[in-house]
């Protein structure tokens, strides 16, 4: 059996399993978000690992030079996002009244997040408006 159709059936089962955790919850059995949550951190935690392979698989198949790019421009777009949040935008205090703990270098982060964010999204939708327009022209 070949990775694909594990992976296929892998989607498959945890498509089931997080849509009747969803029936669950909406019926009304509250107790079953912590076990929606649970499938989210497995899928989360596959679909890292398979992109780590990929990345490893990429980098000795013979595309070094291609993979070293893609992650460079990534942690630059990172490192960018970074450097222009500021961290200093929100008034803290009420956050730290309620007893969550937001430092300025908390909030920097999850708006270097939130940049990061925005850019990789504007860019994967022009990416994606291109690729098909590119797709028209040529038929």
């Amino acid at each position: 059996m070949d990775l694909h159709k594990i992976l296929k059936y892998f989607a498959y089962a945890c498509g089931i399993i997080g849509a009747v955790l969803a029936l669950l919850i909406i019926t009304g059995s509250e107790g079953m978000i912590d076990n929606i949550l649970y499938v989210t951190y497995v899928v989360l935690f596959v679909v890292l690992a398979l992109i780590l392979i990929y990345v490893v698989k990429g980098i000795f198949s013979g595309n070094i030079k291609k993979t070293l790019t893609t992650v460079g421009l990534f942690l630059g777009v990172i490192l960018i996002s970074y450097f222009i949040s500021s961290g200093t935008d929100l008034d803290l205090k009420q956050f730290n009244d309620k007893g969550l703990g937001i430092t300025e270098a908390v909030s920097k982060n999850v708006g270097a997040g939130l940049y990061a964010f925005y850019f990789l999204s504007v860019t994967a939708i022009i990416a994606t408006f291109l690729s098909g327009l590119k797709k028209l022209l040529n038929k």
